[in-house]
């Protein structure tokens, strides 16, 4: 049997989702780590019709198919070494979700927290445990369905659950007040799951630091507790 396959397939952006993160540092590793992570969905103008969305909100939660736009493109391998591992071991690319693969696409499950259906922008979406950066861009939505999509007797390889990896949170009270109210509890879940590149070792006391929701957070990890040390407002608009 002969099967001919395209070499390329034209794939459009139907919407981007905006999150309290600029840059990909920070951002947790997978969705649903931190469930109270919120990103908003605005469709591209073509995409903005509410017939478009009819049903959806019988889900609890979504599919999102996106591109790993912060990314530099560069020749794919077919072994990455993935932060799980330490960054030290190879594992091949597709036993892996690393964002360095022949083709950057990235698969999120988000729970759908509320639509608005009337905005300047048409309808949108309102989702919770999302794991991408501001903007990034979606290719496709889908329903998730529990009976075909949940195996509870799924083998996870070497992917370790994230309770198992939580750091402490030293989060002094006078610099978590400076946070929105909204934003504590999500910003403590982020820095539980440890920020820091998978293959970084005892640093002694080096200082990270990444940008959420207008806010610079800086941060040390030493013996297993990662200690807030600055916080500084660097968006005047920053909610």
């Amino acid at each position: 049997m002969t099967v001919h396959i395209e070499k390329t397939v034209p794939m459009r952006v139907i919407a981007h989702i905006y999150t309290d993160f600029p840059e990909k540092f920070g951002v947790p590793r997978q969705s649903g780590v931190v469930k109270t992570l919120r990103g908003t969905i605005v469709f591209e103008p073509e995409f903005r019709n509410a017939d478009a969305l009819r049903g959806i909100e019988g889900f609890s939660h979504l599919w999102l198919l996106w591109q790993f736009s912060e990314n530099p493109q560069k020749p794919w391998s077919p072994t990455v070494r993935p932060p799980k591992l330490g960054g030290n071991r190879r594992m091949g690319v597709f036993a892996t979700r690393s964002p360095f693969r022949p083709n950057p696409l990235g698969l999120s499950c988000v729970q759908l927290e509320k639509i608005d259906w009337n905005t300047p922008n048409g309808p949108i979406l309102v989702v919770a445990g999302a794991d991408m950066t501001d903007g990034t861009p979606i290719f496709d939505i889908k329903p998730y369905v529990p009976y075909t999509d949940a195996h509870p007797e799924a083998r996870g390889g070497f992917a370790v659950p994230p309770d198992e990896v939580g750091l402490q949170v030293d989060f002094p009270p006078a610099m978590l007040e400076k946070l929105p109210e909204e934003k504590r509890e999500t910003l403590c879940a982020v820095l539980a799951q440890d920020p820091r590149p998978g293959y970084r070792q005892d640093d002694g006391g080096r200082v990270y630091g990444f940008p959420f929701a207008g806010f610079e957070i800086r941060f040390t990890v030493q013996n297993g507790k990662l200690s807030v040390c600055a916080v500084e407002k660097t968006d005047p608009g920053g909610s």
